[in-house]
Formats: structure tokens, sequence, C-alpha cells
């Protein structure tokens, strides 16, 4: 049987999202829920390429380390603010009965939350930014449905195409997407805040990056370095690719960080120039467990093209900002006027 390739990361056995969105600036949190098949959490591993990470319990994820499961992921914006958001995200968990059990005695809990933040700072006033209401509000937002995609949740003051600043930029969000195969799901939920552009994975014609300087057509940020156009200096982490890969397979944690090693193939796919030292690009993977076995390296294969689909989604779902005098327009807005020879555009 041939894969089937659309959805969302909640395809996947055991996996439910929700978004909370700031409506006083462009920002927000998303989390990820997991639940195992034998109904705790689900096994988790990361991988962390970029040179400007912002992130919360990584290191627990690490196969040689002790605990073995994950409840939620939070992605946020807010740059290392937003990983305040976590809190809410275990007060939530606690109030559910969720978490890795410490003691007999009631509440001896811990949910274990690892979380990934981007910078969206330079949107709004940068004194709002997610916190622990935030994070609880997503979780109750949860569902098993299809999660929204574009300026929602972790992707709401997410941007791309900042290479030679941010004048020329345009607007990213969040996105998703999934691969299913013989029964067994790989999904993948990913805010796309990148420095470089936005491709197309089947084509690699730009959908959303660094514009030209009348702003109505597309700069193609690697072809223009590469033509020795100098690059403007980026402050460090204001950018950053995060997301969740979920797959229902069984995994342990070694192979769990391999899956999450593998999406990072799908953001280089789509996003050109990817892991720089501007970006903090994280991934995480969960493996819930509750449907059949599969080869794993199909399941990396799988995991690279819902990576790689769902960058193209959030960019594509977006919608443009208007904010301070600024404009980040929109992939379908420079998209339109390409139809019209005398309107400009690439």
């Amino acid at each position: 049987m041939a894969a089937r390739e659309s959805g969302a990361i909640t395809d996947v056995r055991g996996i439910r999202v929700g978004h909370h969105t700031d409506a006083r600036r462009p920002t927000g949190c998303s989390v990820v829920l997991a639940h195992g098949a034998s109904g705790g959490g689900a096994v988790g591993g990361v991988d962390v390429r970029g040179a400007a990470p912002g992130t919360r319990e990584t290191d627990l994820l690490d196969p040689a380390n002790l605990v073995g499961e994950v409840h939620a992921v939070l992605l946020a914006g807010g740059s290392a603010w937003g990983l305040d958001a976590a809190a809410g995200v275990m007060r939530w968990l606690d109030e559910q009965g969720r978490g890795l059990t410490v003691g007999d005695a009631p509440g001896q809990r811990v949910p274990i939350v690892p979380a990934a933040v981007l910078f969206d700072l330079h949107l709004g006033d940068a004194r709002i930014r997610p916190d622990a209401r935030a994070g609880y509000a997503a979780c109750q937002a949860a569902s098993a449905e299809a999660p929204a995609q574009g300026n929602v949740g972790a992707g709401a003051g997410a941007s791309v195409g900042k290479l030679f600043g941010m004048a020329h930029a345009m607007k990213g969000g969040i996105g998703s997407a999934s691969v299913t195969l013989a029964g067994t799901t790989v999904g993948a939920l990913v805010a796309v805040n990148a420095l470089g552009d936005v491709v197309d994975p089947a084509t690699g014609a730009v959908l959303a990056g660094a514009r030209s300087d009348d702003g109505r057509g597309l700069r193609h940020s690697v072809r223009a370095a590469l033509a020795g156009e100098p690059p403007l200096a980026i402050l460090a982490g204001s950018n950053t690719t995060i997301g969740v890969i979920a797959t229902d397979a069984p995994l342990g944690k070694a192979r769990a960080r391999r899956l999450a090693g593998a999406g990072h193939d799908g953001l280089a796919r789509a996003i050109r120039p990817v892991h720089t030292l501007s970006d903090g690009d994280t991934l995480f993977a969960l493996a819930t467990g509750q449907a059949p076995a599969l080869d794993f390296n199909v399941l990396c294969i799988m995991a690279a093209e819902a990576v790689a689909q769902a960058c193209a989604n959030a960019v594509r779902a977006a919608h443009s900002l208007r904010l301070d005098g600024s404009w980040l327009p929109a992939a379908d807005d420079l998209a339109r006027p390409r139809a019209n020879p005398g309107a400009g555009g690439a």
C-alpha cells in the first residue's frame, strides 16, 4: 500500500494539539499533548541543529538519562521569556493527574514538558510574551482535530527571509502535515521563523523569503548571497524554526532522537539557508507506540517528508501583517501579482 501524504500531526494516535494566540500583539504558544500506549506519556527525543537555541528539558531526552516519557512539548514565541509558558502546561497536566510518579502520596508527580522558543519580540510591545497562563490556555484548547495553521500559536509572530534585514522579510507561521503507511503515521507541527527563505520541497521554488528592494518580488537569499550581496548583521537567536515530529510507531529513546534528526533533513529541503548562527533550530520527536512497528529507515523518510511539507504549509496558510508602519506580506500576497507581468515579482 502506498503512503498517504496529507493531514496533520493529530493523525498520530495519542496526539492532541492546542494553540493560544495573544490578541495584544503577534505572539503565542502551541502545545502537543502526548499519550503513550500504556496511558502514560510518549517516548521522547530531540535534535538541536541551530546555533542559538532557546530550550528547556532537552538533556533529560538523552538516551543515556533516566526519564523515559514525555507528557507534552511546548513551542512558544517570546524568545527565552516564552519558556515560562511551560509552567502552565505542567499545571494543567497536574490537574489532569498526568506526570511522572515520584512518590506514593497524592500529588507526588512531575509532568515532563520539554520546550523550545522562537524570537518574535520585534513585533509590537516586547513586554507582552507567552506566560504560564498562555501555556495553560493552549492545553485547554487542545484537541485531536487538525490544528489551525498560519498566524496562530507559536507562529503568530513568525517571519522568514531576514538574511538582508527585517525590511525585506515576509510572514512565517506554523504548519502541520502527516504521512501514513501501512497503518502507521508520522506527523509534524513546525513553527517557521527562519532567517532563510521557505521553498516548495517538491519544486524548490521560493514560497516566502527575502524580498527585492522594491518589496514586490523575491530576492532568493541563497542566490543573492552567492552573488556577493552582503547579508545584514543579525542578532543571534532572533530567528529559529522549532517543531515536533510524532509517530504512533513504538520507539525507544535512541531511535526517537534519531527520528528528530531525520526531521532536520526536511528542514533542509524546505528552508534555505537553514541551521545558521542566527537560528536556534530545534526538533522534538514523540513516539506513542499505539500503532504497528514499521521499518525505521522508512519512518525517517516519512519524518523528513512531513517536516518539509509542514514548513511549506506554514507559509502558505499565513496571512500578511501590518504593524507599527511595517508590512510583512504573506506568500499569497506576492503570488497574486506574479500572475500579472506588469506587477513585478520574481
